[in-house]
């Protein structure tokens, strides 16, 4: 499975910011506190099971605060872990250390969040379809939330509004279905095209033309199994629209190609890990 790879310099400039928010303007005038030099030595270990992820991102809140801080990883992002796993063991001043947690923790319990969760969808539909991310993602976190899904077996959908065309129920209601579809593979130059629709006579209407994908959107059971069956000869399926763990298995088995669901970025919920000394 092809993954995002993300530059050093892209992990820096992020766990930067991060670090801005809780240094600025004073640094942390509790742990100035300690006045010693006293070297500690703890465990990062996982309260849940989960898929592991951000261990890049937590690494580097240590080396910002203190380079002399190791951080040593006992797994790696992508990893399945169970619950009192240990996932890495940190080193150094405990007052730089003390600066650095929450930050290393709030990427480490964000990413592993969403690949779990992806985790979670992908093993209910026994990987017969494939499970996707939208862009309803957290702002100028975009990246790091698709890199998470990668992590937890998922798929990304587009990164921007350039990366495909994809015609959905609000361009239709400002112009004719038909005229749009065929607009956009007059316009194609490589892109894919994927044309939502909420009822079968919208389909019927498109049905032929040559586009890519046929996006499903909140649509029951009968209709979608019929909508795949009428567009599956000619076109990649996906479904959409409020889908949960509890729906996501009857979806699956209507044979739709893909399932987008936007709850794995935009509510995933965080893992517990905790730093044990």
């Amino acid at each position: 499975m092809a993954r995002i790879k993300l530059s050093n310099n892209f992990i820096k400039g992020a766990v930067k910011l991060a670090l801005n928010e809780d240094l600025y303007p004073l640094g942390d005038i509790t742990s100035n506190l300690l006045k010693n030099k006293k070297k500690i030595k703890i465990k990062l270990i996982s309260n849940q099971n989960a898929i592991v992820g951000g261990l890049l991102f937590a690494k580097e809140a240590f080396k910002l605060v203190d380079n002399k801080i190791k951080f040593i990883t006992k797994k790696k992002d992508g990893s399945s872990v169970k619950k009192n796993s240990l996932i890495a063991i940190i080193q150094g001043n405990a007052q730089n250390i003390l600066i650095a947690e929450r930050v290393a923790l709030n990427f480490l319990s964000h990413i592993s969040g969403i690949a779990t969760i992806t985790n979670k969808f992908l093993k209910l539909t026994r990987k017969k379809c494939k499970i996707c991310c939208t862009r309803k993602t957290i702002p100028n976190l975009r990246v790091i939330q698709k890199y998470a899904v990668k992590l937890g077996g998922g798929t990304n959908h587009r990164f921007n509004l350039s990366d495909e065309f994809l015609i959905k129920d609000n361009h239709i209601a400002n112009s004719n279905i038909r005229d749009l579809v065929s607009l956009a593979i007059n316009n194609k130059n490589k892109k894919k095209i994927t044309v939502e629709v909420d009822r079968l006579s919208q389909l019927k209407k498109i049905i032929g033309l040559k586009f890519d994908t046929v996006l499903f959107d909140n649509m029951d059971i009968k209709s979608l199994k019929a909508g795949v069956k009428l567009a599956g000869h000619y076109y990649e399926t996906e479904a959409s629209g409020n889908i949960n763990l509890k729906t996501v298995k009857a979806i699956a088995a209507t044979g739709v190609d893909r399932i987008s669901v936007g709850s794995i970025t935009h509510s995933a919920p965080a893992i517990d890990f905790k730093l044990e000394i």
